[in-house]
């Protein structure tokens, strides 16, 4: 981890967590290992077991499908240069199906690609309004309900927030990516 400006938690600090939170938080990370996002979230239980628990559900509970979400959550990071969430999600983006050059054409500042499709542009639009200028316009709203229905409309807006919420903290374990 770089620039994290509150200390993370570590095996031995006290207090310790509820167990079935440490469990929750491990269960959902590969080999069961919590990466830096978790341990600066464990300093508020509260704040873990709630990050946790709807973080859970965007990545694992969703309609829309994995590779959009991931999609969402990797522009995100690109926007924010979160460096840490790029980390988690490009590869969980690559086996979602998307590929390595849509990964990289996210880092553009317009990522405007011709090689992603209209349902990709249309989240890319979201995405770009959420997490840059916070209000979505209405039109991109109306576009994600013909092609996603309501439901997965609301949980692509989601998508688009919650991740901003650790890399514009100011406490989250971030830097700045070169290139991005």
């Amino acid at each position: 981890m770089s620039d994290v400006r509150v200390t993370p938690w570590q095996e031995g600090d006290s207090p310790d967590p509820p167990s079935e939170l440490l469990a929750g938080m491990r269960g959902r990370r590969p080999n069961g290992e919590l990466i830096g996002i978790d341990r600066v979230l464990l300093r508020s239980f509260p704040l873990a077991t709630g990050w946790n628990g709807l973080l859970g559900r965007v990545r694992a509970e969703f309609d829309l499908p994995l590779e959009y979400r991931e999609l969402i959550m990797l522009r995100v990071a690109a926007l924010n240069r979160a460096d840490f969430e790029w980390g988690v999600h490009y590869p969980a983006y690559l086996l979602a199906g998307g590929s390595e050059e849509k990964a990289e054409a996210l880092k553009e500042r317009r990522a405007n690609s011709v090689l992603f499709n209209e349902e990709e542009h249309a989240l890319i639009a979201l995405t770009d309004q959420s997490t840059q200028q916070v209000e979505v316009a209405t039109d991109v709203i109306e576009k994600l309900k013909q092609m996603f229905g309501e439901a997965q409309t609301v949980e692509a807006a989601m998508g688009s927030s919650a991740p901003s919420s650790p890399s514009r903290s100011g406490w989250a374990p971030c830097s700045s990516a070169a290139g991005r």
